[in-house]
Parts: structure tokens; sequence; C-alpha cells
């Protein structure tokens, strides 16, 4: 489809343009001048254009777990929320730590995904943290980076190993940094209201301990770290430094670290567990200064879906985490736009540029000419309360249902083609 998007506002930060202009898109490319008529043209009045999100952190489920999340589910999830683009995490089963399974993924999502699909192979066979996968292979197959993500690599000889290697390859190491003798039988962030519940705590240790060895380990090597799901203080701090002292990393967050703490676990409700679990006030502010001064570079979902039965267990029996595909855009437009912690432009560097930029995607993140046509339409007057009964993801375990939200997106484009439109 050849067509034209006029009177929009055009938010790209790679050419530092934030203005009133027209898109064409033509055979799924960007151009700057039409070379024929164009089949439809769409009046943007009051919306806004923005390179297609990227979602660097999610988990898909298939292969293996289909009865939580499938390849056309999830995807079909994302355009509904914006994102153009997802990366799926290696815990699968099989995990994704063979080059069969990185083809299946990629076929399947070129069949029946709506929405471009990028696979995050295995740090080590199987996530175990005993052998590391064949790096090469994978990336001859397809992924975008490595991770051993719902499982930290525990030893610091195969973690620097893996930095090593993957410099051959120009892959990003994506660390789930945890250390488990600390956060064993921990269901939520251990504090005040841990002691109150009578829950299990998880520390900020648990987390930061990683963080600081992963740092030392990544200046140790020269290899590529990117930390996922930073939550507290101390791990936004330990990034901070280390940029400063030119180490090669970046981190990201997710939605729930600045919107939520641990005083939203009072309720018992299962679907605010997750892990990382939610921190405190404190950690919030942190989170939210880190997004603001650059220490945290993106913005990802960690999409986690989950049946409903296994969410209604009893809080400490329930599994870790939260779906996110379809809440994250109007998050970040209400709690951190909105709170004026980041201008429009820098959100869209967060869940977009960035992305790009960090793990090489080319002709994506931006809206200049030759780019790839993925773009995010946002009408940021739409009013609407988030209610499990309008959720395209085939679970629902999400602590944002029943909460009103301003901004939304109301057409996904994926190489030129409309995927979701409200």
């Amino acid at each position: 489809m050849n067509f034209e998007i006029k009177n929009i506002r055009v938010v790209d930060p790679s050419q530092n343009k934030d203005a009133v202009d027209s898109l064409f898109i033509e055979n799924g490319l960007i151009v700057s001048k039409p070379g024929k008529a164009f089949s439809k043209v769409i009046d943007g009045s009051g919306k806004i254009a923005i390179p297609g999100i990227i979602d660097i952190h999610s988990h898909l489920r298939e292969p293996g777990l289909e009865n939580k999340e499938t390849i056309k589910s999830g995807t079909q999830s994302a355009a509904k929320g914006g994102i153009t683009s997802v990366f799926c995490m290696p815990n699968t089963k099989p995990p994704i730590d063979n080059a069969p399974t990185v083809e299946f993924i990629l076929l399947k999502a070129q069949k029946e995904g709506v929405v471009n699909v990028f696979p995050i192979g295995c740090i080590t066979k199987n996530s175990q943290g005993a052998e590391l996968s064949e790096i090469g292979v994978l990336k001859r197959a397809g992924i975008i980076a490595i991770s051993d993500d719902g499982e930290p690599v525990s030893n610091s000889q195969i973690m620097r190993r893996a930095l090593e290697y993957s410099k051959m390859f120009s892959l990003p190491v994506i660390s789930h940094c945890e250390d488990k003798e600390l956060s064993a039988l921990g269901v939520m962030n251990e504090g005040l209201n841990s002691t109150i519940l009578g829950l299990r705590g998880i520390p900020a240790q648990a987390e930061e301990i990683m963080v600081s060895r992963d740092i030392m380990l990544a200046e140790l090597t020269g290899g590529h770290l990117h930390i996922a799901h930073i939550s507290t203080a101390g791990s936004a701090d330990l990034v901070r430094r280390a940029k400063k002292r030119g180490i090669k990393v970046t981190a990201e967050t997710c939605p729930h670290y600045f919107s939520l703490t641990d005083d939203d676990v009072r309720v018992f409700d299962a679907n605010t567990k997750m892990n990382p679990p939610l921190r405190s006030k404190k950690d919030l502010e942190a989170i939210r200064k880190a997004l603001s001064d650059g220490t945290i570079d993106c913005i990802a979902t960690d999409h986690a879906p989950h049946t409903q039965e296994e969410k209604m267990r009893e809080f400490d029996a329930a599994p870790f985490g939260i779906i996110g595909f379809e809440t994250m855009l109007s998050l970040v437009l209400n709690e951190l736009v909105d709170n004026d912690i980041l201008t429009l432009s820098q959100a869209v560097e967060k869940i977009s540029f960035n992305p790009a930029r960090i793990f090489n995607l080319k002709n994506r993140g931006s809206l200049k000419e030759g780019g790839i046509a993925d773009i995010t339409i946002i009408d940021p007057q739409c009013f609407y309360e988030f209610k499990k009964e309008d959720i395209v993801s085939k679970s629902a375990n999400s602590p944002f249902i029943g909460r009103n939200f301003r901004g939304a997106a109301v057409m996904t484009i994926v190489g030129g083609k409309i995927v979701w439109e409200n």
C-alpha cells in the first residue's frame, strides 16, 4: 500500500524533529516525495506519529507454553499497544539455544505474526549456567542478542566468556541480575511491607550485587553488557557510575517500576508479583531520575503472560510476571511525559530510537527517508479504561486492569502495512 499521512505531528528524535508535517509511505519505506499517486490519504490532525515502538524484552511463550501466549496472539497484542517490533526471550520449551528453534520462531513469525519478531538466544545451554551455547551458530540463525533471562549466569567465569565471545559477533549480552541465594524463596520486595504482610522478601542487594559483578566483567572484557529490568536506586547508581567510567553498559527498566511500588502488593493480588519485585517509593523516584538523566537507555515491557489459574493461586505459589504490551505506551505518556519526567521526544528515544541503536536494527527507530515504514500513530486525547475483556493477549495478568488512561496508539504500521487500527 502506498499512502500519505497528512497534517500529523511528527516526533522523531533521530532528526531532532517535532513538527506538523506529512509522511509518505511507498513500497514499505518512508519517502520524501511520492513517486506515484497514493491509494490512500489519512488525515492525522490531532494525532502524533513516532517511529514504531521497539520492545526489547518480552516473552511470547511459543514454543512449548502456547496456553499462555503464542507468536500470533502476542504480536497481535503488541500491535494493539503500538509496538512494531518485539524481542522474544529464550526461556521457551525447548529454550532458544539451538538453530532449529530460532528458525522455527522466525518462520512462525513470518507466517502468523503481525509485527517484527527478533529472537534472543540463550547464553548457556538450556539456560542452566554451566556451558556456553553455540553463539556463532545462533547468530547465523538470526538472533539479535543473548540472555538467560529468568536465570542469572551465576558462574563469573562463564559470564566472562560470554562477554568475550559475544564481541566476536557484535551481540549484546542481556543480563538478568539476581543473586539466587539472596532472593531464594522471596516473593516481594524486602522491607516494611513484606514484614507487615508476612511475605518473604527479596532485598535490593540481590539485584545490585549482580549488577556490580557484571559491570566489572564488562570492564574486564570490553563486551557489551545490557542490564535487564532495573528496579532499584542502587542499580541505577551503579550503571550511572559505570557509564561515566566509559564501560560499555546499557540498561532498561519496565513501566511497572516507574508506576507502582510495593505498597500496591498490600491487596495480595498476584498480578503485582514480578521479578524483580515492585520496590519502594525511593526506588521508583530513582528509576524516574535515571530515565530523565539518560542513565537508563530503554523502556521495555517484560511482557510475561500467565494463565488465570496460575495467577489465582495464593501469592507465595503464583508465578512471577505480568503482561505489558497493551499498557506500555499509555504508562509512558501518563507517568513520565504528563509528569514532566521526560519530554515526548525523550520518551520516544527510550522506546524506539535507543532500542534500534543499541541492538543495531538498521533503518528502524527513525522516520528518515529510506527507513522501513514502522510507525506508531498516537491519539494523545484518547481516554479509555483498560478492561479485561478488551485485552488481545491470551493472558490477562495485569495490575493495571480498571485503570483509566489518556493517550494510546490508534494505528500501528509495520513495513508500510496497517496491522492495527482503532
